[in-house]
């Protein structure tokens, strides 16, 4: 089975097609600046050349067919016909109450998904746009919507509810959902086979640490609790987010620097965090090699980051009356070293033990870093959310 995993922006489009019958990618690629006459398409076929082409693209339709065409291009594609593509995997961000799980797409999905357009208006309007797309040119294909909050749908009410008035949670479903949820799964079940012990039986804290960041609390293979709220900006300190602060510092600074809801909206999510801190960077290896030649707001930014991220685990230990596993993944937990032992330093009291050589290793592979007396194990493990929506959407379509 050929299945074609597609994550769709605003103006872009991620793609990855997968032979499932040993899961090994056949190309991928992106399209990047649709709606202008200046489109970028990257396409990357394993052991070719890259081909990168500028063209114009004025809609997610037309870039989906450019795809398409590059796929079944005689030199630089990988199938003879868009008939080999048996089904479609979609990323959708937000499924709020409505899916705890993937769901083969129909009508009454994609109005599902518009009803949840309130909750995510940055991502879900282009991710229905990916899926109008693809249903055009891949009529014959079964489509499958795997959702960034499904996974945390098995938090219980008193993890998700906020200590607001209920009536707000009644009219708007106001509450936490949670994201990451394909990555959170995927390190997850990696980690119980790194680990050699049945998921069932563990106690994990995965934390996904990226540009964007968000920790989940993982017991017996369920999602518990997350660090991110009912948006992706609370939680943890991130690359351009402040993560959780005081409520009341909002309308303090709008009154105060007379901003509008937008422009306060703005600060926080894209202004805060390292950037903001540090006021040079989002990028961790430029707030580290900045650090190091003395520049004190970069190690502030640093020192403020894995403070918060050291408390989020013990939190989430505390949550889960103790913890087997810690996991790294993502940009900065699978490449910043710095990071992952400033953070294990500070748990001595849950009997982590990094071992320092394995910490420092450069490596793409999923291992463990803890000392073999450590009372829990640290790993890093890759994460692999494409691949997790290629199985999510084969075991969908074999089995209905």
């Amino acid at each position: 089975m050929k299945v074609l995993v597609i994550n769709c922006g605003s103006s872009s489009i991620k793609y990855q097609l997968f032979e499932m019958e040993d899961e090994s990618v056949l190309a991928n690629g992106l399209v990047e600046r649709i709606g202008t006459d200046s489109a970028i398409l990257t396409h990357r076929v394993t052991d070719r050349d890259e081909w990168v082409e500028t063209a114009e693209i004025l809609d997610h339709s037309e870039g989906l067919n450019k795809v398409l065409s590059l796929l079944t291009d005689p030199q630089k594609g990988v199938i003879q016909s868009v008939e080999e593509v048996a089904a479609v995997g979609h990323r959708v961000v937000h499924g709020g109450e409505s899916f705890s799980e993937s769901v083969v797409i129909d009508d009454e999905v994609i109005r599902e998904i518009r009803r949840n357009v309130d909750l995510a208006p940055l991502h879900n309007p282009p991710n229905l746009l990916g899926i109008e797309a693809a249903r055009q040119h891949l009529p014959h294909a079964r489509h499958v919507a795997v959702f960034d909050t499904a996974f945390h749908q098995t938090m219980p009410d008193y993890a998700f509810m906020y200590p607001l008035p209920r009536v707000l949670y009644q009219k708007y479903k106001i509450r936490r959902y949670g994201f990451h949820g394909t990555s959170h799964k995927y390190v997850t079940l990696r980690a119980a086979e790194v680990l050699g012990r049945p998921l069932e039986e563990l106690k994990l804290i995965s934390c996904h640490i990226g540009n964007g960041a968000s920790l989940a609390a993982v017991q017996h293979g369920k999602s518990v609790d997350t660090t991110m709220g009912m948006t992706p900006l609370e939680g943890l300190m991130m690359g351009t987010r402040c993560g959780s602060i005081d409520p009341a510092i909002v309308p303090f600074v709008m009154a105060k620097e007379e901003l509008t809801l937008a422009e306060v909206n703005s600060m926080m999510n894209k202004h805060s965090g390292l950037l903001g801190v540090s006021g040079l960077s989002a990028d961790m290896r430029e707030i580290t090699e900045a650090m190091f030649e003395g520049n004190d707001q970069a190690r502030l930014a640093l020192d403020m980051y894995t403070y918060r991220l050291r408390k989020a685990i013990g939190a989430f230990a505390a949550a889960m009356d103790g913890v087997d596993a810690i996991i790294f993944t993502a940009g900065v937990g699978e490449n910043a070293s710095l990071v992952r032992e400033r953070v294990c330093k500070g748990l001595n009291f849950l009997g982590v033990e990094l071992d320092r050589e394995k910490n420092a290793e450069r490596s793409k592979q999923e291992r463990i870093i803890s000392t073999e007396n450590s009372r829990v194990s640290v790993l890093v493990i890759p994460t692999d959310e494409e691949l997790m929506i290629a199985r999510e959407t084969k075991n969908l379509v074999k089995h209905s």
